[in-house]
């Protein structure tokens, strides 16, 4: 029985808590970053590392949250038309600043617009770059689900009985990555790749001069994103190993690779599983029942699944939830129960 409770206040303080993190605050630090910018070069600060690194970072944010703003949209397909509109606005602004040369748009601007419209030309690279990668994951999803009607669709890892030991177990492959640092990763992807462009442009002076510095900027920043971010995806899977997750009548049991653990229920700290996504996940903090400590984070969403299987977790059992209650563990979901989170009662 794989059977999860229906949706309760604390169910929807979570899903807030989500938009929060996920969707407002990189929002707010975006527009911040980009204040600070703005304020910086109207001030006669020259474009030097620190300004240039606010302008990527809070482009970047800016569309962080707004890819994961589309993604949250009802019904789905609203989503969908507002990023692909977007997107196409963005890349059409783009092409209409190199065809008519956004400096000379620009010239007739009174100073202080024209050094805001340098800020956001320069935090428009990041900021397309995240947003087409966005919408080439839904592309990518949309031909996923075209092929799946021509065969048979790849099915979900499922709850089995284990014979040798009480409760039930699931295999998968997964990736031990934290979140924290796959963020990071993330941020680092957009500092390199406005400083590589930078590079590029420096090299390639002809590229300057037939686009525009500005513009130029732009295009190339976009150009490399996806690469790196395709080059992030091949070395994290490189990583992946077997692992299985086992619940029995008073304890957790992981393997991962050739390490294996068994914690019990009352020795547990935290334990988040995330059934879908390219987030779907489980973090486990705790003790084993030898003493050592355990902090696990296995990333199933990344890893490439086998032939026939998707990349992601079953829901957690029913009887599982009553058996962490009793072991003095609260529980929070958000929308949908994609996301589950046990932590120890304080």
């Amino acid at each position: 029985m794989t059977d999860t409770a229906p949706e309760t206040a604390a169910d929807r303080r979570i899903r807030a808590t989500v938009t929060r993190r996920f969707v407002r605050d990189p929002f707010v630090i975006g527009v911040g970053l980009l204040v600070a910018a703005i304020a910086w070069t109207l001030a006669g600060g020259d474009l030097d590392f620190f300004p240039f690194l606010l302008m990527l970072l809070g482009g970047f944010g800016i569309a962080f949250s707004f890819v994961n703003a589309t993604m949250e949209m009802r019904p789905a397909r609203v989503g969908v038309i507002v990023h692909v509109v977007v997107a196409a606005a963005l890349a059409a602004t783009v092409l209409v600043m190199i065809e008519f040369d956004g400096a000379e748009l620009l010239a007739d601007l009174p100073e202080p617009a024209r050094a805001i419209a340098l800020v956001l030309q320069i935090a428009a690279g990041p900021a397309t770059g995240w947003i087409l990668l966005g919408l080439l994951s839904r592309v990518t999803d949309l031909f996923r689900r075209r092929d799946t009607e021509k065969r048979p669709a790849p099915v979900a890892p499922v709850w089995q009985r284990e014979y040798t030991a009480d409760g039930s177990g699931v295999d998968f492959p997964a990736v031990p990555l934290r979140m924290r640092t796959l963020t990071m990763a993330i941020v680092v992807i957009v500092v390199v790749v406005g400083l590589a462009g930078t590079a590029l442009l420096i090299a390639l002076d002809g590229a300057g001069m037939l686009f525009g510095p500005r513009i130029a900027v732009i295009v190339v920043g976009a150009g490399l994103a996806l690469p790196v971010y395709l080059v992030l995806l091949a070395v994290t899977r490189r990583r992946t190993l077997v692992c299985a997750v086992a619940f029995g009548d008073d304890e957790l049991r992981i393997r991962a690779g050739a390490s294996t653990h068994r914690i019990l229920f009352r020795d547990l700290q935290t334990l988040v599983w995330r059934t879908r996504s390219d987030y779907a996940r489980i973090e486990v903090q705790g003790t084993t029942a030898e003493g050592a400590a355990v902090d696990l984070s296995l990333i199933a969403g990344l890893a490439k699944a086998p032939a026939g299987r998707t990349s992601e977790l079953p829901a957690v059992p029913r009887r599982v939830f009553r058996r962490l209650e009793l072991a003095g563990m609260t529980v929070q979901r958000t929308r949908r129960d994609e996301v589950v989170t046990f932590r120890r009662g304080v």
